[in-house]
């Protein structure tokens, strides 16, 4: 991925506030017992705060697989983020998958407060890996 600096915080800044929005609607979708949909929503709000991180390194990737091999390779392995973040971010994928393609599978509303609550921690460490990002570069 070939973009400018600015470039390149500015879509991670647009990711990061598209994750926002996608855990804003997981929380009020586990609020109102739609668990499955607050699943689907953490997971996704995951996703793109993982892919806005990406791309402050010039990196991108189309399948989820890959963006976390990305993240696990570029960010939790040099130690900008703790190890459990991969195993944190599978789990809430396998939900998602369960809960999207499951034909009989459910969910609990404690596994939907669990993925919540998980999705907001990994969403604070990733904003703050960020964060740390954009100030090394002084904008």
């Amino acid at each position: 991925m070939r973009l400018s600096r600015q470039d390149k915080e500015e879509l991670s800044e647009i990711r990061l506030q598209k994750a926002r929005e996608f855990f804003n609607d997981a929380r009020a979708n586990v609020e109102e017992s739609r668990y499955k949909t607050g699943v689907n929503r953490a997971y996704y709000a995951v996703l793109h705060a993982v892919r806005s991180l990406l791309v402050m390194e010039g990196l991108d990737c189309e399948k989820h697989s890959g963006a976390i091999t990305m993240l696990s390779l570029h960010f939790v392995k040099p130690r900008l983020l703790p190890i459990e973040t991969v195993k944190n971010v599978k789990l809430l994928q396998s939900r998602r998958t369960d809960v999207d393609y499951g034909d009989f599978d459910s969910i609990t509303e404690e596994e939907a407060r669990d993925s919540l609550q998980k999705a907001e921690t990994l969403l604070n460490q990733i904003e703050a890996v960020r964060h740390e990002l954009t100030a090394e570069t002084g904008t």
